[in-house]
């Protein structure tokens, strides 16, 4: 998909013309290369300005003519087994919560059908890792990286964890495109399944000790959001 953005004109970093366009695996942890770019480490994020970009780049998304995994950037074999493995590197509480949440939430993760006859939205191929944030300032204008996890997915998990305002900047602008505006039973989903990936990445602290203090934050905020999403399975 970059390598067709980046024909169409869009702002985006390539993938990188030295090596083969494929991930690489070393030690357990996988890999990809893109072409290098300077970027301009004094220009400070405008994460507001930058969710209502986001519509922008969802509108050159909707023209791409491949096919795409549905929400595969979710990655739910990955928080099932991670799930299963954390053991006590969670309290039992959380560990009990996060598993009948993840009941609740996975059927609408695996099945395109489950999801749309839940929700009733408009899918379309979404960046899949939070693109508000994964939006590069270089010499060369802000170009979007990151897009190892790109597939057919609602346009609002592009938009998951980063709040109201982020999420009415994203509305304005994709009104003005003639876009649908974000719908907030999708956006409390995303945000849910989002929630337990970060709980699910407790499970890589053997190979990334980290990583237990890095989501520990995430792992507070999780607590106090309601059961996922509010959807009662």
């Amino acid at each position: 998909m970059v390598a067709w953005l980046a024909e169409q004109g869009h702002p985006v970093i390539p993938p990188s013309p030295l090596v083969p366009r494929e991930p690489v695996l070393r030690d357990g942890f996988s890999m990809t290369f893109w072409q290098f770019t300077e970027f301009l480490e004094t220009v400070e994020p405008d994460y507001v300005r930058n969710a209502g970009l986001v519509a922008d780049l969802h509108r050159a998304l909707r023209e791409y003519p491949g096919e795409l995994p549905f929400l595969s950037a979710a990655e739910p074999q990955w928080i099932t087994d991670s799930l299963e493995d954390l053991g006590d590197r969670l309290d039992p509480a959380d560990l009990d919560r996060a598993r009948r949440e993840w009941a609740v939430l996975e059927p609408l993760v695996r099945s395109r059908s489950a999801f749309e006859s839940e929700f009733g939205v408009d899918l379309q191929p979404i960046h899949g890792d939070a693109p508000a944030f994964n939006l590069v300032p270089t010499p060369n204008g802000e170009l979007y990286a990151d897009f190892e996890l790109v597939g057919l997915g609602p346009p609002e998990w592009d938009l998951a964890a980063f709040g109201p305002e982020c999420a009415a900047s994203y509305d304005t602008r994709a009104r003005a495109l003639g876009l649908r505006e974000l719908d907030e039973r999708v956006l409390r989903f995303v945000n849910a399944v989002g929630a337990l990936r970060s709980v699910s990445c407790l499970a890589l602290a053997p190979q990334l000790p980290m990583l237990a203090d890095a989501v520990r934050p995430a792992i507070e905020q999780w607590r106090g959001m309601p059961f996922a999403g509010g959807l009662t399975g």
